[in-house]
């Protein structure tokens, strides 16, 4: 007699915790106060705006700062270790490596490129598109980390694949990233200097990966790994939470002038961007039905090339084009459609796990 039948009552619906169920509101409310703190005190805002690394860096020292707190605390979850275990399961990797490196990042150059240059030009002037398509690719060049182990759970993912998937695509990152926006930039008109792209990438993802990974290494072995996940990594979901909001509330405050004056703006970013999470999701997720992989590695495969990861998108605009620019904006407008687009993906690959069959073991 199964569970069931005995009266044992089935497991609850995986649900969001209450922040990340309500992050889209989260960031509408900073949106609200970052806006009203940019009006009231224009000033203070200029002289946050202009704390930089070195003059005509780009690089904001406060915005900087709440990055590093948010983007090193998803590194340490990274167990690069597991990378080597890969290769006996290797169909949902290649098709999520594939999407995110090829059909991802150059499908948003297109869409950027389309709406904001030709299908939305009579309402934004030619230097604020180029300025909105290079955010877009930006934001498409960088896949999720840290909110992939989120979906993956909402669709009963296999977390150590997805774990992989993960550790795999942050090495892609290290060497990939850099050079795909300045050639993605560069078909796009988009003027990126290197110095700085580069400068990005070392601070914003060797130093935190490199620094996450050594802090894995060294507290695993001294506490061990159940300690170091279940006691140390949870001290970081507060800083996490803060640094976030306030890096929006910032933004925001730098964008107060455009966005009170062309809020519209925003909904005509979100376009491209809408677009190209359902379709790179649902590629993804056909190519490993075809490829016959288990529904735990495509869900979460879909989701992983579907989703971003916004909070070095968002560090990358500000240190290339400043925290006040069109491109800044277009990065933090993924923040806001991320969350209720992702979830109802989530939906419907738990709605459709009838079409992968029994499992197979090999993905």
């Amino acid at each position: 007699m199964s569970e069931l039948q005995k009266g044992t009552p089935p497991e609850a619906p995986r649900r969001l915790a209450v922040f990340e169920r309500f992050l889209s509101v989260w960031v509408l409310a900073c949106m609200a106060v970052g806006v009203a703190l940019g009006k009231a005190f224009p000033g203070l805002t200029s002289r946050l705006s202009g704390m930089e690394f070195g003059r005509d860096s780009h690089v904001n020292i406060p915005i900087s700062i709440l990055l590093w707190l948010m983007i090193y605390p998803m590194m340490l979850k990274v167990d690069f270790a597991a990378v080597g275990g890969i290769a006996r399961r290797p169909r949902g990797l290649m098709v999520t490596l594939f999407v995110n490196w090829l059909v991802k990042p150059f499908g948003m150059a297109l869409l950027a490129w389309v709406f904001m240059q030709h299908v939305f030009s009579s309402w934004i002037d030619p230097e604020t598109a180029r300025g909105f398509t290079a955010g877009l690719i930006i934001l498409a060049a960088a896949p999720c980390t840290a909110m992939v182990f989120v979906w993956s759970y909402l669709t009963e993912g296999d977390p150590a694949y997805t774990l992989v998937q993960v550790a795999v695509n942050d090495l892609i990152m290290l060497v990939v990233f850099a050079p795909l926006v300045m050639f993605l930039c560069g078909v796009a008109h988009v003027v990126v200097p290197t110095a700085v792209l580069v400068t990005s990438v070392v601070v914003f993802i060797v130093i935190p990966l490199a620094a996450g990974y050594l802090t894995r290494l060294a507290l695993t072995r001294s506490r061990g790994l159940d300690w170091f996940e279940k006691s140390f990594l949870p001290l970081f979901h507060p800083v996490m939470i803060a640094a976030l909001l306030l890096t929006l509330v910032l933004i925001f405050a730098f964008q107060a002038e455009n966005l009170t004056s062309r809020w519209f703006m925003v909904l005509l970013i979100a376009v491209p961007i809408v677009i190209q999470v359902y379709f790179n999701s649902g590629v993804t997720y056909l190519l490993m039905r075809a490829l016959r992989v288990e529904h735990s590695v495509a869900a979460p495969g879909a989701l992983i090339g579907a989703s971003n990861f916004f909070e070095l998108a968002v560090a990358v605009a500000i240190a290339l084009f400043g925290p006040g620019s069109p491109a800044a904006l277009a990065t933090v407008v993924g923040v806001l459609v991320e969350v209720p687009v992702m979830l109802s993906i989530c939906g419907a690959c738990n709605r459709t796990r009838a079409w992968y069959g029994a499992p197979t073991g090999r993905p």
